[in-house]
């Protein structure tokens, strides 16, 4: 199946790109594609980030195929 994700704020920073389609075979939730995209990087706590699946704030979601994943960092504003 395939997955459009989407890497805002510092985590784009740290991939080098906002946006890829990867490929996943199997069952896999938000959280364990969260986990497996921010693995090898060197950035803040993975636990502060967020996931989204098509727009709805939720990792325990099982993926399917042409689902939209943000993962998004803590944002700050005012």
């Amino acid at each position: 199946m395939k997955v459009t994700v989407k890497y805002f704020g510092l985590v784009a920073e740290a991939m080098g790109t906002s946006e890829e389609v990867l490929n996943l075979t199997g069952t896999t939730t938000a959280h364990e594609l969260k986990l497996k995209c921010l693995g090898p990087l060197a950035i803040m706590d993975h636990e502060s980030i967020q996931v989204a699946v098509n727009q709805n704030l939720d990792e325990t979601i099982i993926l399917k195929d042409g689902d939209e994943v943000a993962l998004l960092p803590p944002f700050a504003g005012g």
